[in-house]
């Protein structure tokens, strides 16, 4: 679609009336839905359609306890949103010829806990290489406050082995993206902070983003808070050394705007690299995931969508952009606010569709036999430490169930496509992997890391 003037689009989305009318009742709107949602702290809001700046402003409180107003100007910690900034660094490398996609990581960091496999960077950028995650680790809880060295982060981890063999199955990878800032380091010869802000913050003009150091003088920096018993509480301590390449990123709502605007019009990266960082992974079974390099690609009803979310102690974050409507919502909060819940929201409000109250509803469709059949059996499914534990799939009258370890068994409703939604479990969704007579394994999704299993 051509850049045609946002007051066009908005209008034409929203109805008759003038534009500025128009832009006025979506503000309004937009203003409903974060409002309804702020329990603590405060948010941060960008709505830009085209070059119209439909909203951009803050909510609430960026620091309760001295009664600072959160701004447009305000800098939240970003968490995961930082991946898209890492993946460009690399994809820039990449272009310049100073890596390849399909280099071994041990060529940059040897002692990288591949345990004798060959782990590619591409299988880093797409969280396929199967090295567990050091957030995910019992180990992680007792170092989370402390400031470790690479080495000492790695050791975390060394003694696990694999979760799978690299490329066969997708799992959601913090050590992937800390393996790609120490990647950075080794190829460029600066710490990853410096040289992310060499490459991408100061060329881009992106003065309202920064590692978000401790010890740094950052202004407007908001602070993080919890909830205790039912009361907002400053946020647990969590060293930003640890996020590192994976999620130790400051931003603004209007920077993030302005990221988005540059990243996906080729000044940032060539026109084929962002393809490749917003073309998901497809896996050997021939199952697509969401996941490119640093980004998400999905719908929003029949509206594509490049999205990515964040969270760390104290705050979360989301990005949405629809590259068909030229619209971008950035949601940033310092709590832990459903800011996807409410960026989405705000994208349905623009364009015109109901606002989701709650988590949607699943469709109640008859499973045709012969898919049931291919179904039913015994799988191992992976956990988020890694560990994998039994889930078997079984048939009562016409349904088929959904037992993992010894706990209930859950129904499962046909959605279409090998898919299915879990009863009483809202979003979740199972898929799976069908080749030939039986299913090879599927993919539990329940909101927050997608859980590979496999046929047993």
């Amino acid at each position: 679609m051509n850049r045609l003037s946002s007051a066009v689009l908005v209008a034409v989305a929203l109805g008759a009336g003038s534009a500025a009318a128009q832009r006025q009742e979506l503000s309004a709107r937009v203003d409903s839905i974060v409002t309804a949602a702020l329990r603590i702290g405060g948010m941060s809001v960008a709505v830009v359609w085209g070059r119209d700046t439909v909203t951009m402003k803050g909510y609430g409180l960026a620091d309760v306890e001295n009664d600072i107003p959160a701004t447009a100007q305000t800098m939240f910690r970003v968490g995961s949103v930082t991946k898209q900034f890492t993946a460009a660094a690399v994809m820039q490398l990449v272009e310049h010829g100073r890596l390849s996609l399909d280099d071994d990581i041990t060529t940059f960091v040897p002692n990288a806990p591949v345990h004798g496999r060959r782990i590619l960077v591409r299988q880093l950028l797409n969280h396929t290489s199967g090295i567990p995650s050091y957030t995910d680790v019992p180990e992680f809880d007792r170092v989370a406050r402390l400031d470790l060295s690479h080495d000492s982060l790695l050791a975390t981890i060394a003694p696990d082995s694999l979760l799978f063999e690299p490329g066969s199955h997708f799992y959601y990878n913090n050590t992937g993206y800390y393996l790609l800032g120490m990647t950075i380091e080794k190829i460029v010869g600066q710490p990853c902070a410096e040289a992310i802000a060499t490459q991408l913050f100061t060329p881009l003009g992106l003065a309202g983003t920064a590692y978000c150091s401790p010890s740094a003088i950052i202004k407007h920096r908001a602070q993080g808070y919890g909830v205790r018993r039912g009361q907002p509480v400053n946020a647990e301590y969590t060293s930003i050394d640890l996020a590192f390449a994976a999620g130790a990123l400051c931003s603004t709502a209007g920077d993030l705007v302005k990221w988005t605007n540059a990243l996906s019009s080729g000044r940032v990266v060539s026109g084929a690299s962002y393809t490749r960082m917003t073309t998901p992974v497809e896996l050997p079974s021939g199952r697509k995931m969401t996941y490119g390099f640093g980004l998400e690609a999905g719908q929003l009803d029949s509206h594509r969508m490049i999205s990515h979310g964040g969270a760390i102690n104290g705050f979360s974050a989301h990005l949405a952009y629809f590259p068909g409507d030229s619209l971008t919502v950035v949601v940033l909060a310092n709590s832990s606010a459903p800011t996807a819940a409410i960026a989405l929201n705000i994208a349905r409000a623009a364009f015109g569709l109901p606002l989701q109250v709650g988590p949607a509803l699943p469709k109640q469709m008859a499973t045709p036999p012969a898919l049931r059949a291919k179904l039913v059996g015994a799988y191992l499914l992976m956990q988020p430490d890694g560990s994998w534990v039994s889930a078997t799939i079984t048939q009562q009258d016409d349904m088929l169930q959904l037992q993992i370890e010894k706990g209930p068994p859950r129904p499962l409703l046909y959605q279409g496509e090998a898919t299915f939604a879990i009863a009483g479990m809202g979003p979740a969704r199972v898929y799976f992997d069908v080749a030939g007579a039986i299913a090879t394994g599927f993919q539990l999704d329940a909101g927050s890391r997608p859980l590979e299993a496999v046929r047993h």
